[in-house]
């Protein structure tokens, strides 16, 4: 713990300018964040003329009617224009709000709402949770519009959007009180921390997010996951044998199969596991179930079996904790930085004392393009898992020692296929949009791949 704690000081000494120097944070930011913004409208720009094309790519030729490429096309481009104007539109409104001062206003509005129940400036938890919901509610409202727009415009206009004015009031309402609920506790405790331990906070901050995690996914399926969707077990027959027969022979600890009514909101479709080491729960899309047939289906999960054999979900947490690690190293030297706080508007009688919540906050702001830097990485890596959870399937057959998995590549083939007509997935993209944007390779790539290994599987035999 020692060798830690004098890293992360000799780290602190290469910061110190950051508590001394005068530097234009606000600038930085505002540049900062408009280059990010920018070069994302640019792979927009980038993207949007291949939404003109009149034919699909030759590989998908013989699996995609005229029809639905068309449909897939005028969707994608209805996307894209969409999304330009909401970046700009969100960009905007952040940059308004950081140049007038949005984020010091907010603090002293907390400030003054507390101190009408007798709370002083020495509650700065109480303040802080306090800025942390005035600050969310205030920004969201702005951007109401866009998902508005979005649900009962373009995906409307689509066939896709099936909720209703009232399903969308109550999932805003509901989002907003589980934000409330465990929001509040767990920014108390976060901050807490940081009073308790004070800079050496690191290795208890990181102690204390992994257990929350691990909380999170047991409070996620059993009670924030029921407020919005239903789950019942999957009905026996023909999909569930596979399913289980499947699970059971990779020795999977599946402990519920559930199928949940996504058609209610929208008509895309998705299957996922999710769950404790030991106890595992798959949850498929009713909508999946619907639109393709059970060996499709089993091929779907005989993926998602393939991210678990291989510990991906494990090492893509690894990888968030050392990046969150990483972070927190940074962090004390913005903690203990007046001129920070007074790049963006906060008098000095703040300033002297940085608020951690506020210091986080616009620490990262600061960061942002960093993230930006961080997400091409994270794709790239989230890309090759999701190559090696095809390959996983295609070598069941083998690994399983099962004739009837022989076809499982093919199967996998035809329901991805299925997948991105029913779901109007574009399929001309970028390599640059992709890049940046996708963390899963793009349909012709996958069959690309999966006819490479099925003519390599046949030589081989």
């Amino acid at each position: 713990m020692d060798i830690l704690h004098s890293n992360i000081a000799r780290i602190q000494r290469h910061l110190a300018f950051v508590t001394t120097d005068p530097i234009d944070w606000k600038l930085f930011v505002q540049v900062s964040s408009w280059a990010v913004t920018l070069f994302e409208c640019y792979l927009l720009l980038r993207q949007y003329p291949l939404y003109s094309k009149t034919e699909p790519p030759p590989a998908l030729a013989k699996y995609i009617s005229k029809e639905d490429f068309k449909k897939s096309q005028d969707y994608g481009r209805d996307k894209a224009k969409f999304l330009l104007v909401s970046k700009i539109y969100s960009q905007l409104l952040e940059s308004i709000m950081v140049q007038y001062g949005f984020y010091a206003w907010s603090w002293k509005l907390s400030r003054q709402l507390v101190g009408r129940f007798g709370y002083g400036p020495e509650y700065e938890i109480v303040i802080s949770i306090v800025f942390s919901f005035v600050m969310y509610w205030l920004s969201s409202l702005p951007t109401l519009p866009l998902s508005v727009y979005s649900t009962f415009v373009l995906e409307q206009k689509h066939g896709f959007n099936k909720t209703t004015a009232g399903l969308f009031v109550a999932d805003l309402l509901k989002g907003w009180a589980i934000t409330l609920v465990l929001g509040a506790p767990f920014m108390a405790a976060f901050l807490y921390i940081f009073k308790w331990a004070g800079d050496q906070f690191v290795p208890w901050l990181m102690a204390f997010m992994i257990v929350f995690q691990i909380l999170m996914v047991i409070l996620y399926p059993t009670i924030i996951q029921p407020l919005f969707n239903k789950l019942t077990p999957l009905k026996d027959g023909e999909l569930r044998n596979r399913v289980e027969a499947l699970a059971s022979k990779l020795k999977f600890p599946l402990k519920h199969l559930y199928e949940i009514d996504g058609s209610k909101r929208s008509s895309h479709s998705n299957a996922y596991f999710f769950g404790l080491p030991w106890s595992k729960h798959i949850v498929i899309f009713d909508t999946l179930i619907q639109e393709s047939k059970p060996e499709e289906v089993e091929a779907v999960l005989a993926h998602e079996l393939g991210h678990w054999y291989y510990l991906h979900p494990t090492k893509l947490m690894a990888i968030s904790q050392l990046h969150v690690f990483s972070i927190l190293t940074l962090f004390p030297a913005f903690l203990h930085a007046p001129p920070v706080l007074r790049s963006f508007d906060f008098p000095k009688e703040v300033a002297a004392r940085p608020p951690t919540v506020l210091a986080f906050f616009l620490f990262q702001m600061i960061l942002t393009p960093v993230e930006a830097v961080i997400s091409i990485g994270m794709n790239a890596l989230s890309r090759r898992f999701e190559w090696e959870a095809d390959y996983f399937a295609c070598i069941l057959k083998d690994k399983l020692n099962d004739e009837r998995m022989n076809d499982m590549g093919d199967r996998l083939a035809t329901a991805l296929i299925t997948l991105h007509v029913k779901n109007l997935s574009t399929v001309w993209v970028d390599w640059l949009y992709s890049a940046y944007h996708h963390s899963h390779p793009t349909l012709t790539e996958r069959l690309k791949e999966l006819d490479k290994f099925r003519v390599q599987k046949e030589k081989k035999n």
